[in-house]
């Protein structure tokens, strides 16, 4: 039987968020959006980063792509808003949330991710997780990223078991359920999961 490490990932949407109640409840890990294009910052991931350290919960934070704009430049802002938030600490986890097009070509959005995705790992010293979902991907919106692990949104499949598309042949996160809140799962132990997340060099 699978060990699923359970999480759940949080926007501004939420408000303010409980992390001490979901800790109680078993969440293990999470990722709350921090950034969005060049120049949106999410006003509650401040609150959110510190919530989820407080109550021992991997702390995650996940840029929302606009690939129209110039990639580096939104990398620096992503980074600028976990800098004012306190930074990253062992075991933490990034991730790009590239679900928009912004009326572009698959290859073109394809190209924004993977000179983001370059930027931020050069940076910060770890490798971003991608969240997508199958059919966005299935598009070609998602080529050149197989080296990067897959955070794949696949709620029509049951949990820990989620529809992979090229060019990806295995997940790592699954975002199963949208309800009451956005819910995943890790294959995996706590410290295989931080494996994948920020090593100070």
């Amino acid at each position: 039987m699978k060990r699923l490490l359970h999480g759940i990932d949080v926007s501004n949407w939420q408000g303010r968020v409980d992390w001490a109640h979901h800790a109680e409840e078993g969440v293990a890990f999470a990722f709350a959006k921090a950034t969005e294009g060049g120049d949106f910052t999410d006003r509650y991931f401040s609150r959110n980063w510190q919530g989820m350290r407080e109550n021992w919960v991997v702390c995650g934070a996940y840029h929302f792509a606009r690939p129209k704009g110039d990639a580096a430049e939104h990398a620096r802002h992503f980074l600028a808003a976990l800098r004012r938030a306190g930074g990253l600490r062992r075991g933490d986890l990034i991730a790009l949330d590239l679900e928009a097009s912004d009326g572009l070509k698959p290859a073109q959005v394809a190209r924004h991710a993977r000179r983001w995705l370059r930027y931020v790992e050069l940076h910060a010293g770890v490798r971003p997780f991608v969240y997508t979902y199958p059919s966005f991907a299935h598009s070609g919106h998602c080529a050149g990223l197989e080296g990067y692990p897959l955070w794949i949104a696949s709620p029509s499949h049951a949990r820990g078991d989620p529809q992979v598309p090229a060019p990806w042949g295995e997940w790592t996160i699954h975002q199963y359920s949208s309800r009451p809140v956005d819910r995943n799962v890790f294959d995996g132990s706590r410290q295989a999961l931080t494996r994948l997340g920020y090593h100070p060099r």
